[in-house]
């Protein structure tokens, strides 16, 4: 992924800092383990030690007013690369899978996490992280925005080669969306609305709008969220390298796109350059 690195725990306030200066408010953080054995059940998730609890807690003390957002899932952490605890023949135990994320979900919320987002896709976790933040008294502090409408993409290569959560075998289509599943989409969203979800989100962006038009009409009261996903990110770069577009005209076509659609909230890998480009508007 161009200009893309992963961050150790060391080196985040030498990358934020000028950031937050440009005007950053938020973050989300993804954990990469890179000193310690992955296992079945993702133990490293909420390891005290491991790099979300610890960059969580170093962000705390560094940028007070920074809103720190977790991405909460298993596929970093488990030997074999799916986003939640198996049964033996390899399929998803999704019982056993729930309690594990909201057990990592309150282990981020506990170490100082403004929001956590639940992007695994196994049903009814929303209302078990509700259930487990409440139990842990930390319902009242902690946002809950989950990946309401995940469709099994093409375009997540980049993202799974950088944090290393590629599955071992099989793949995810069994418990993320196909992407013809509009239906399925519209009742995974008000599946999480109903359970508690604070911002409901589509992944990915472009090739969703329609779904993302879906989930505003269906829950016109949430905040709306979209992922505009490695894939995405590194084709704008590949067609502005290819001399096909220009890359700044094309990426903020791509945030109004997705912004006209729905999304109050939008996830990008292009939030460095687009704090820059605020400052130096294009001429209409």
């Amino acid at each position: 992924m161009p200009n893309q690195h992963r961050w150790g725990v060391n080196r985040l306030e030498e990358f934020l800092a000028p950031l937050v200066r440009q005007g950053l408010s938020s973050v989300m953080l993804f954990g990469v383990p890179v000193l310690k054995e992955k296992d079945p059940e993702g133990g490293l998730a909420d390891d005290p030690t491991g790099p979300v609890i610890a960059a969580i807690q170093k962000l705390r003390q560094l940028f007070p007013t920074l809103y720190i957002a977790a991405d909460v899932c298993l596929c970093e952490y488990t030997s074999h690369g799916h986003c939640g605890i198996l049964y033996e023949d390899g399929s998803i135990n999704n019982d056993a899978s729930i309690v594990r994320l909201a057990d990592v979900a309150v282990a981020y919320a506990r170490a100082g996490a403004h929001c956590v987002a639940p992007s695994d896709m196994m049903d009814g976790r929303i209302g078990a992280i509700r259930e487990g933040l409440r139990r842990a008294h930390l319902a009242e502090h902690t946002c809950v925005m989950a990946y309401s409408a995940k469709f099994a993409s093409s375009l997540y290569g980049p993202f799974r080669s950088a944090v290393d959560s590629a599955p071992s075998f099989g793949d995810r289509r069994c418990y993320q969306l196909p992407a013809n599943a509009r239906g399925l989409a519209r009742r995974a969203l008000r599946r999480d609305a109903d359970e508690g979800a604070d911002i409901l989100m589509v992944k990915p962006g472009l090739p969703y709008l329609d779904i993302l038009a879906d989930a505003r009409e269906l829950a016109p009261e949430h905040v709306l969220a979209t992922y505009q996903i490695s894939g995405e990110y590194s084709m704008l770069h590949a067609a502005a390298n290819a001399g096909v577009c220009d890359l700044r005209r094309a990426v903020e076509e791509s945030m109004t796109a997705m912004s006209r659609a729905g999304a109050s909230l939008i996830l990008t890998y292009f939030t460095p350059e687009l704090l820059s480009w605020l400052d130096d508007p294009l001429p209409a």
